[in-house]
């Protein structure tokens, strides 16, 4: 690796990206980060122009179009094309101009619906996928293959695929209509202790399980795989290699608030998947592990969320 890098980053503006941009203190590496308004994602040649223009050692693809089940189930036509097209614009166009290190973020949605847990690399396109959000599962297993199938036919390129688990932290989305579960209950909860409410209801039995890593651990990642970049697998899972249940993410939030009522189950409700946990096997091969346990990551983002959310 060159001493001075310059890193291409798309997605600035969404939580991973802001966490890569705020981890980042290393005098040695520059960030490019432009918004919508100064790169089309969807345009090809404005793609092509700007990897041309600034011939970045580095691009790290964290853009796309997210969103809720509901969302998702609304709109899988834009789900699949505009991630579909936004990343295959990078990736070809990074090609084009003999960019050498990609690294594509991808989802553990990739993953079979019916797949044994924990969830290992090798299992994308072993099954089906889960219908919910099959649109933007599509179009990450096509970038996935894509930089696979580039650096078979070249082996200049190093492309490569990394695969978080489920996120949580700093600029984190707490609205109801696009939260994950975490900054919902953290909200939920909050509001629940404000209003003196005694009871929560939890959706379910609260018994499936869920991997959550605080975001600041996945920009931690990035910046060991740029200095560790050939070493790295083709596709590497990021997460802790462990999981909880959903009773125990509200019982550590209410703890972190402050909260001391009681939880109620409504068996009516629908829970979702039981388990969707990543192997770590290759994770700890490459030399990492997260450094954030989940009390204190609750605590960072409960902080955030009062200073910087509440009150906006």
């Amino acid at each position: 690796m060159p001493q001075q890098i310059k890193i291409f980053l798309t997605g600035g503006n969404g939580m991973v990206g802001k966490n890569i941009l705020e981890y980042n203190t290393n005098p040695n590496i520059t960030i490019l980060a432009p918004n919508r308004k100064e790169i089309n994602l969807e345009d090809y040649n404005a793609v092509f122009n700007y990897i041309k223009q600034q011939k970045p050692d580095f691009i790290i693809h964290a853009a796309g179009l997210v969103g809720g089940i509901q969302d998702n189930i609304a709109r899988p036509v834009d789900f699949l094309i505009k991630n579909l097209d936004i990343g295959r614009n990078l990736i070809m166009a990074a090609k084009s101009n003999r960019v050498k290190n990609f690294i594509n973020l991808s989802s553990s949605c990739m993953y079979p619906r019916e797949a044994k847990n924990p969830l290992q690399e090798d299992l994308i396109l072993k099954g089906e996928l889960e219908p919910t959000n099959e649109g933007y599962a599509l179009a990450k297993i096509v970038t996935t293959r894509l930089c696979e199938y580039i650096n078979k036919e070249d082996d200049y390129f190093q492309y490569k695929t990394v695969i978080p688990c489920n996120l949580y932290g700093k600029y984190d989305k707490f609205s109801p209509e696009h939260s994950h579960m975490v900054p919902a209950v953290i909200k939920k909860i909050d509001e629940a202790k404000l209003n003196g409410n005694s009871t929560i209801t939890i959706w379910g039995n609260g018994e499936a399980r869920r991997e959550f890593m605080y975001a600041k651990d996945l920009a931690d990642f990035i910046f060991y795989a740029v200095s560790n970049f050939t070493a790295m697998p083709q596709n590497i899972n990021v997460g802790l290699g462990y999981d909880f249940t959903i009773n125990h993410y509200y019982k550590t939030i209410a703890k972190v608030i402050g909260f001391e009522g009681q939880f109620e189950h409504d068996l009516s409700k629908p829970v979702g998947m039981y388990q969707k946990l990543i192997d770590d096997t290759k994770l700890k091969a490459f030399g990492w592990t997260a450094k954030t346990d989940l009390e204190q990551g609750l605590q960072l983002t409960y902080s955030y969320y009062k200073t910087e959310v509440k009150h906006d």
